[in-house]
Order: structure tokens, then sequence, then C-alpha cells
């Protein structure tokens, strides 16, 4: 590595990179942009000159480490996402590629007009998104195709319905999901209990439960934390006053099918009735199950859920007056020990305007309109999406 002399200021070493990189000394541009960056940390542009050294240089991994840092900086550069999105392309890293051109292209959308130099790059992203979703639509046909005939004509309009709609082949209108839509299912802001003869079993768990949280809570080590962590860059939004802290608490049992065992171990009458549950099992997406804490005079403000793939259950742990909860038009107060189950994909919010804490099992079991058939369909697209290459990280 060439180590140049210190330069005056972060404008004078990128000037200095500027220079060698246009003479083809690329590793001499990569040290002068990299003093720039040293002199000026939040400097996005800084930080995709650097990346641009080190492709020239044929260092991949920190030319990627470069674009994370410029996207750290800011979410919404479509410059880094899209040389982001060509490196990874470049590497075969299928799924990055993928998120990358899609998050691209999402903020190409947004431009009016696309600057000329940009439509080329959006174009080939478009192209690649249009190719991977072919990819992952003959897979996830071929996966489902074996059950089929015996489906009925309702859960196959709905099944390939959904394969459409999750590779964004067909518009749809219907409750917001963050994630992935399952069409045609009714919008149920609060289902009936009947649908789930289970809670009963685990209400009467509810004494016990309270005690394995509590415990937790006399000591929780790294078990307890926030809820909403948002990723470096992303810019303010309704989740900023709730952003790493303690606020809104979490401690998970299982987060996107993962067991976290230290946890599970302390509180084993909580593990049993979680296991007892007949919830989704979809390897690195559910279940996920959490103890929610919200602390005095604290909001979780109006927002939706992920997929109406899922239903999401409350256990009620402890409530103090004053707290509340609302699904689309219905408010309701928690009952310590009364069990609900909503759908998250409709807009929902919760608060607590008491003076104590406020505590409640949280976990994911399958929308209970969904077919036994409908729920093989849905491991099979994911396990099929997961074996392309093409699933887009967390």
């Amino acid at each position: 590595m060439v180590n140049p002399s210190p330069p005056a200021s972060a404008v004078e070493a990128n000037r200095l990179g500027l220079a060698a990189l246009q003479a083809g000394d690329a590793e001499r541009a990569a040290a002068h942009f990299g003093a720039a960056v040293a002199a000026d940390p939040q400097s996005g542009a800084l930080q995709r000159n650097l990346a641009s050294a080190w492709r020239a240089v044929g260092d991949d991994a920190r030319e990627l480490g470069a674009l994370d840092a410029a996207l750290a900086i800011d979410r919404r550069d479509i410059i880094a996402w899209i040389r982001k999105a060509e490196r990874h392309e470049a590497r075969d890293e299928k799924g990055a590629a993928l998120g990358a051109w899609s998050a691209a292209i999402a903020l190409g959308g947004q431009l009016r007009p696309v600057p000329p130099p940009l439509e080329p790059l959006l174009a080939h992203g478009r192209g690649f998104v249009a190719g991977a979703t072919d990819t992952l639509f003959a897979a996830a046909t071929a996966a489902i195709a074996p059950m089929r005939d015996a489906m009925t004509e309702a859960e196959r309009r709905r099944g390939e319905a959904f394969v459409v709609g999750a590779l964004g082949r067909r518009r749809f209108y219907h409750n917001e999901c963050t994630g992935v839509y399952y069409p045609f299912l009714p919008a149920d802001e609060f289902f009936d209990r009947d649908h789930f003869p289970w809670l009963a079993d685990i209400e009467a768990q509810t004494d016990a439960i309270r005690a394995e949280l509590l415990a937790l809570l006399d000591d929780p080590g790294e078990a307890l934390r926030p809820y909403v962590r948002m990723e470096a860059g992303t810019p303010d939004s309704i989740w900023s006053p709730l952003d790493n802290r303690l606020d809104w608490g979490a401690c998970f049992l299982w987060e996107y099918g993962e067991a976290n065992q230290p946890v599970l171990d302390r509180c084993p009458v909580t593990a049993a009735a979680l296991a007892a549950v007949p919830g989704a099992r979809i390897p690195g997406r559910a279940p996920s199950a959490f103890f929610s804490m919200l602390r005095p005079h604290t909001r979780i403000p109006p927002h939706t859920g992920v997929t109406n793939s899922r239903s999401i259950v409350h256990l009620p742990l402890i409530v103090p007056q004053g707290c509340g909860f609302r699904v689309g038009g219905e408010t309701r107060s928690w009952e310590e020990g009364q069990a609900f189950v909503f759908d998250d994909t409709i807009e929902h919010e919760a608060w607590n305007d008491s003076d104590a804490l406020r505590a409640v099992l949280i976990f994911d079991v399958w929308n209970p309109h969904l077919s036994a058939g409908e729920r093989d369909l849905l491991v099979r697209y994911f396990a099929a999406a997961d074996a392309s290459g093409f699933a887009i990280p967390r």
C-alpha cells in the first residue's frame, strides 16, 4: 500500500485521489481516498470514491466495505446501491444482488426525471430482477406442482396468486404488509377464538409464565434488548424515538425460526407452552416469540406488519391501568391472562399511559384461514426461494 504524505484537507486528498485514479494508479488513489475519508468520515461521496479505487485495484471485499459505509451514511444513496448491486452480481451472490438492485430500482422510481447516465444502469437492474423472478417463479411452480391435484379450486387460486404476488407480478388491493402478501384471505382485525382451541391451555399457565418473566427481568443480561434497532443510515421515521431504546424492550425466546436457547432454558414453562402451540415452522422465518415490555408513558406508533400469512397472539402478563391496543377500527384493553389473536398487517398501535411496566408474551402462528395445503405451499415456496440462491437476506 502506498502511503502518501498527509494532505491539507479531505478536499485536497480527494483531488489527489482523483488525479491518481485518472492516471491509472489505483493503489495510490485508494491511499488518497482513504486519507480523505479519515478527514471527513461522514461523506458518502468520499466513500464511493474509495470504493471506485478498490474496484480498480480488484479488491471486492474492500469495495463492498466502502459502499456499505456510504449506505450507513445515507440509505438513499442510489449510486452506492447500483455499485453494490453490480459487485454482488459479478460475484454471483444472487440474493444480495437482487436485494441491492431492488433497492436501486425503488430509489430510481422516485427520480423525476432519471438522470441519463443512470438509465442504462437501472435498465440492466430491471432486467436482472426480471430474470431473478423468472427463476423464482419456475422454482416455486415446480415445488408446488405435486400438490396441485390435492388442492381445492380456492386453494389453487389463492396459492398461485400468492406466488405471482410474492414475485411482484400482480397488483392486489389488500391490507398493508411490509413483506409477502397471501391473497384473498379475509381481512380480520381480531380473529375469532374458535380458530384457536389451544388458547385456553396457554392462558391457564399465565401465572407460571409471568413468574418466569419476572425472574428473567431480575437479571436479564443480554436477553433484554430494544425491540426497534434501525440500520445505520436509515432516515428518520416514526420509529426514530424508539430506536435502540428500552422504552419498548424485548426478550426473544424464538426469532425468525431460531431458538434463543439461553432464554428458553430459563423459562421452561413458557418454552413448553410455546412448543405445544401448532404454530408455523419455516426455517429462517418462523416462529418468533418474545416477551414485550412497554415502559411507562410509552407509545408504539401506528404501523403494519410483515405478512398476513401469520396471526399474532398476545398473552397479557402485566397490565396496569391506562394501557390500550388498537387494530384497525377496534380498540381493546389487555386483561391479564386473556389472550387474543389479530392480523398485524392491519394498522395497529399500542400505548402504556400508566406509571408501571406493561408486559405481554407475543408469538406468531399461521393465519387460521390458510388450509393445511396452503401452509405446506408456503413452506415449499420459501424453501425453493432459499435453494434458488435468490432469497433476499433479511
